[in-house]
């Protein structure tokens, strides 16, 4: 069983290419396979997750099913990833529905959504988790094009997935976005996904005002540093060596360390939470 002590800098010498792959990593993160008890806080719902296949999604896929919630997979290409998160939510004894693809594509969206109604019948629980992110020294490597996927991915595909699922969500549906302590202590070389994380805060505070008469609430979660495959595909080795090491607690998150709030954030029981940023952030403060 993995530990947190293991994911303690420094890390090894790593590269991968992008977006990354759980099995390559070293050492494997933890999504809490071994860990997680759940006590069916989410019985009979159907959770859509984004970036499913690995990393938080992963954790928080695992954690949904053994609260009892049925879970739809939204991921890019990553089908060992994607399958291996979908054996462990059968092995929960809940159906698993995978969806490959682009969500930087509306159409793409609007599919996931018609997937998961004609297969699961209804959402009470949508998680957009995904993101893409790649690092930069300077304002004038960025090219056009990554600026312009960088936000199609991580704030353009929020819009276009609640605003095909929010039809299909009763009263007490819940809508979690993926932030980032970069929303408010941005990092000058991951200035495309800082900027899109501040974007997400901001549409998830008015996309909870808006829900609201409708009973259906949106919340964030601004994580720190987590140990996911995204980190080796996308920054120099010297960074992931030392990845986590300026934060409080002198390390990265691993992935089962954000699955409880995501939990909490989708039962019943949080029904007065709604336009909220939830920090996990190993001792870094937001304020």
């Amino acid at each position: 069983m993995s530990t947190t002590d293991d994911v303690k800098p420094p890390l090894p010498d790593q590269q991968q290419d992008v977006p990354g792959t759980t099995t390559k990593m070293d050492p494997k993160p933890d999504h809490g396979e071994d860990s997680y008890r759940g006590s069916m806080r989410l019985k009979g719902k159907v959770a859509i997750i984004t970036g499913g296949d690995s990393g938080i999604g992963r954790a928080v896929a695992i954690a949904y099913a053994r609260e009892g919630a049925d879970v739809v997979i939204a991921y890019l290409n990553e089908d060992d990833d994607a399958h291996d998160t979908a054996r462990w939510i059968e092995k929960a004894g809940q159906k698993a529905v995978l969806v490959r693809g682009d969500i930087g594509s509306a159409d793409h969206c609007r599919a996931i959504v018609a997937e998961t109604i004609k297969e699961l019948g209804r959402i009470d629980i949508l998680v957009n988790n995904a993101a893409h992110q790649m690092t930069f020294q300077n304002l004038e490597d960025i090219p056009d094009q990554e600026w312009e996927k960088t936000f199609r991915t991580n704030i353009h595909a929020m819009f276009f997935l609640a605003k095909a699922a929010v039809p299909h969500m009763a009263e007490g549906g819940a809508i979690i976005n993926t932030t980032s302590v970069n929303a408010d202590m941005p990092s000058q070389s991951l200035l495309p996904y800082a900027t899109t994380k501040g974007a997400i805060q901001n549409f998830t505070g008015g996309l909870a005002q808006l829900l609201a008469e409708r009973r259906i609430r949106v919340n964030c979660v601004a994580p720190g540093p987590v140990w996911t495959p995204l980190i080796p595909a996308t920054m120099p080795s010297d960074q992931v060596k030392e990845f986590g090491k300026s934060y409080p607690m002198g390390r990265p998150a691993q992935p089962k360390e954000l699955a409880p709030v995501y939990v909490m954030l989708a039962t019943d029981e949080a029904s007065y939470v709604s336009g909220a940023t939830v920090a996990v952030t190993g001792g870094k403060p937001i304020i």
